[in-house]
C-alpha cells in the first residue's frame, strides 16, 4: 500500500528464508516482473540472522526459482551500513539488517529507477554489548 503497488525489487537477508520465500511467492502473484534479491555472507564472512547455505543444507522452504539473484555482502559490509543505519537514519538495527540494507544501495546504485522494499529485520539493542557499534 505504501508504495502504490509500484515496487520494483524486493531484497532481503535469507537466514532460514522463511521471509524471502513468503513474500516472493506473494508479490510474484502481483507482479510477475518485480525482481526478489537475497542476501548472503561472503566465504568467511559472518553475519548473524543471514547463513550461507550449501546446498545438502538448505532449508526445505527454499525454493530457488523463487529467487532472481543473490547478493554476496561482507561483514565488514554489514558492520558499516549498519552503523550508518544508526548513525544517519537512528535506526538501530542488526547485523542482518545492515546485511540486507548493503544489498538493497548495491542495487540502487544499478538501476535508473525503481522502488526497492527491504526489511529491517532484526533489532541493534541486542549487540549493545558487543563492538558492533563502537566507533
Amino acid at each position: 500500500r505504501d508504495t502504490d503497488q509500484k515496487i520494483t525489487h524486493f531484497v532481503s537477508a535469507m537466514g532460514t528464508t522463511g521471509t524471502i520465500m513468503g513474500v516472493s511467492r506473494y508479490l510474484k502473484e502481483q507482479n510477475r516482473d518485480i525482481q526478489i534479491v537475497g542476501t548472503q555472507p561472503t566465504e568467511g564472512s559472518r553475519i548473524p540472522g543471514i547463513r550461507r547455505w550449501s546446498p545438502e543444507f538448505l532449508p526445505k522452504i527454499f525454493e530457488p526459482d523463487r529467487v532472481d539473484r543473490v547478493i554476496d555482502v561482507s561483514q565488514d559490509e554489514a558492520v558499516s551500513t549498519t552503523r550508518k543505519l544508526a548513525s544517519h537514519e537512528g535506526i538501530l538495527a542488526g547485523m542482518s539488517s545492515g546485511g540486507a540494507m548493503t544489498a538493497a544501495l548495491q542495487v540502487a546504485s544499478e538501476i535508473e529507477s525503481g522502488v526497492i522494499v527491504t526489511i529491517v529485520c532484526d533489532r541493534g539493542d541486542r549487540y549493545l554489548s558487543s563492538d558492533l557499534f563502537e566507533e
